[in-house]
């Protein structure tokens, strides 16, 4: 039973680990655990009809870390739950018989995961050869969990504020109807504000709008338009498909696939 309970915790340990790089460092975000707690979150949001705003998006973040050190905690704890209390020494005053041996397990397991300088407070202190060596590879884990969560947050907020950048850039261009009069417009400044958008595009709240300005430039006159209208229609192609495939499972064109977002974010296209 002490071995088997020895090979789960390290199975787990292992397949938290791997979960934790897909989930954050991964280009893809793509893991099991991390990817359904975010999901869960969203859940939730929905059922409250996102009353919690744009907390939602961090606390999506958070969950995914908050559930990597507690996976980690407790494949740990079962590591060192078959040597426990024989296999460690306690300061005076603390009495292994007070708490349950899975109780101390899990505390020196949760307490050297996050404790950067030395593992563990010190009341506590493996005495065991084997789990004096997994010590020591567990604060390793902590710093990992830390390092990847701090990676990914200054990785995620930097093409979040581009996002919001764009969504009013949209906007302040819906509420003076650019696209009405983008035949008149200058066809140099017309294009570069085409192209701004195209290398931009990643917003779903106000591409409604720009499908709209995509249409009116198509039908300019100026070649130039035309080829940012081209290169804009591209972008929003690419994104549907990237939004179909990924979040809403649903709509062909990118106007079906943009309402269908909106809709999941509990908002009306374009606004």
């Amino acid at each position: 039973m002490d071995v088997l309970l020895t090979l789960l915790g390290i199975a787990i340990v292992v397949v938290g680990l791997w979960d934790i790089y897909h989930s954050l460092l991964h280009p893809s975000g793509t893991g099991a655990v991390g990817g359904r707690a975010q999901s869960g979150v969203w859940w939730m949001s929905r059922r409250t009809e996102h009353r919690f705003g744009s907390a939602v998006g961090p606390g999506s973040m958070i969950s995914v870390v908050v559930l990597g050190v507690l996976l980690q905690g407790v494949s740990w704890a079962l590591v060192s739950l078959p040597h426990v209390p024989g296999g460690f020494t306690y300061s005076p005053g603390v009495d292994p018989l007070d708490c349950p041996d899975v109780v101390d397990a899990l505390y020196v397991s949760l307490v050297t995961l996050v404790t950067l300088a030395t593992p563990g407070f010190g009341d506590v202190v493996a005495t065991d050869p084997w789990i004096r060596l997994a010590t020591p590879l567990e604060a390793l884990t902590g710093f990992a969990l830390l390092t990847a969560a701090l990676t990914w947050f200054t990785q995620i907020y930097p093409p979040l504020s581009r996002r919001r950048s764009l969504a009013l850039e949209l906007k302040s261009l819906a509420e003076v109807d650019y696209a009405d009069g983008i035949a008149e417009k200058d066809p140099v400044t017309a294009a570069r504000v085409l192209d701004g958008l195209t290398a931009e595009v990643s917003r779903a709240r106000q591409l409604a709008y720009a499908l709209d300005l995509r249409d009116r430039a198509a039908a300019s006159s100026a070649p130039p338009v035309r080829t940012g209208a081209g290169r804009l229609d591209l972008a929003l192609e690419q994104l549907a498909r990237k939004l179909r495939e990924d979040f809403v499972s649903s709509g062909e064109a990118p106007e079906e696939v943009f309402a269908a977002y909106a809709a999941d974010h509990l908002r009306e296209p374009g606004r």
